[in-house]
């Protein structure tokens, strides 16, 4: 049996963990579907990007669903469509409706929305089935095989520029919180003045001076991690690359577009570094092409774009039989982060995992009664039932959110 017809044969089996837990769960019925969103970043002073999705049920049980960042198209697809899909049916069946909306969304080509909108009602189901039966949500999928999870920081507008002065971010994070990596993306003021065509040895100084400050200061006590956001073409992502090879960053992330494998291949052959993609696929079909292309040595996915955790789980799983790490993407909302730190909490080939200082220093406290903020450079998802976040009734309730309810 080859590899691929192996993991496939496998994936079946992930399943079986959840099986005995629903069975457990009381009988329920989805009688509701609510959605909150902010217009712009701008509406709330916690920089909301994200729309939430709560499954309401005839037991009382509700379960919250996150996904971004085209909130009110998303929104808009639940009510529209989605909505009608959900209601009448048994919250438990969390393979079977993400089964259906899969197929349903195909037909009409998979991607953006749907997906993003997918995504979201699964981590809702998965929410809800943990808090119906009294459960964090890491205990339904594996239980802990990691009791403390690993993260970096990525640079969000806060304190201080990560171009100008990224040694003073790190000795915040080190100090603060025992975070030793840091996410920075100096190259990208050059792929925008070039419209990503082209990439000069000026535009490469400038790039690598941040990565030298780091480097000056800490030496090879910190990880670098290099975010290219898929803004260059295989030439410029060459030069780039082996620019950077001296200064030894943990990994190169995202640096083409994602789906052009065999240029993924071309560069991971060309460059001594690692290669981290892609945060901004969806579903297991398309990261099965990606392990094939033998590219990445590091699985980076979205909980809120890939396909909700059912999916995560699975991608997760393939990554492990070729022998890959994984490394969540969790720059969005809240949720995304507490689903994710599950997630890695569970799962047995867990590199690192994202966070972002300005989030669980600024953002996060002003919105949640229980942050999750890393200690020794680690999170720990909480012991609590569902994901565990708990939302303060001002932020649901803020006057600048738009709500919206469809009902039996």
């Amino acid at each position: 049996m080859d590899r691929r017809t192996f993991v496939k044969a496998a994936l079946p089996a992930l399943g079986a963990f959840r099986l005995p837990a629903a069975a457990a769960a009381p009988a329920m019925k989805i009688t509701r579907i609510e959605t909150v969103y902010w217009k712009s970043r701008e509406a709330a002073p916690f920089w909301p990007h994200w729309v939430w999705v709560r499954v309401h049920t005839d037991t009382g049980h509700t379960g919250l669903g996150e996904t971004y960042p085209r909130n009110e198209a998303e929104a808009a697809l639940i009510h529209s469509g989605v909505a009608r899909m959900l209601l009448g049916r048994d919250p438990r069946d969390i393979e079977r409706i993400w089964s259906d909306l899969y197929n349903t969304f195909d037909f009409q080509v998979t991607g953006g929305a749907e997906m993003r909108v997918l995504s979201a009602v699964d981590l809702a189901l998965w929410d809800l089935l943990g808090n119906s039966l009294n459960a964090p949500v890491y205990r339904l999928i594996g239980g802990r095989a990691n009791p403390r999870v690993r993260v970096y920081n990525t640079c969000f507008p806060h304190k201080y520029d990560f171009n100008k002065e990224p040694e003073k971010i790190m000795r915040e994070l080190i100090d603060g919180y025992g975070i030793r990596a840091i996410k920075v993306w100096p190259f990208d003021r050059a792929a925008s003045r070039n419209r990503r065509q082209y990439v000069t040895q000026q535009d490469i100084d400038e790039g690598l001076a941040p990565v030298r400050k780091l480097r000056d200061a800490f030496g090879d006590s910190i990880e670098i991690l290099i975010e290219f956001h898929s803004f260059w073409n295989l030439t410029s992502a060459i030069r780039i690359a082996k620019a950077l090879e001296p200064m030894k960053p943990m990994w190169l992330e995202d640096m083409l577009m994602p789906g052009n494998f065999p240029q993924y291949r071309q560069l991971a052959e060309a460059t001594s570094l690692p290669l981290t993609i892609s945060e901004r696929m969806a579903g297991r079909m398309q990261f099965e092409q990606l392990l094939e292309a033998r590219a990445a040595r590091f699985i980076m996915f979205d909980l809120c774009w890939c396909g909700g955790l059912s999916e995560g789980r699975k991608i997760a799983a393939m990554a492990d039989a070729h022998l890959l790490p994984i490394a969540p993407h969790t720059a969005g909302g809240p949720l995304l982060f507490y689903a994710s730190t599950h997630l890695t909490t569970a799962m047995p080939n867990v590199w690192i995992q994202e966070s972002v200082q300005r989030y669980y220093e600024r953002d996060w406290p002003a919105i949640l009664d229980n942050p999750i903020v890393p200690k020794n450079g680690t999170v720990e998802a909480p012991d609590l039932p569902g994901f565990g976040m708990r939302v303060k009734p001002e932020a649901w309730d803020h006057p600048a959110a738009v709500r919206q309810t469809t009902a039996v």
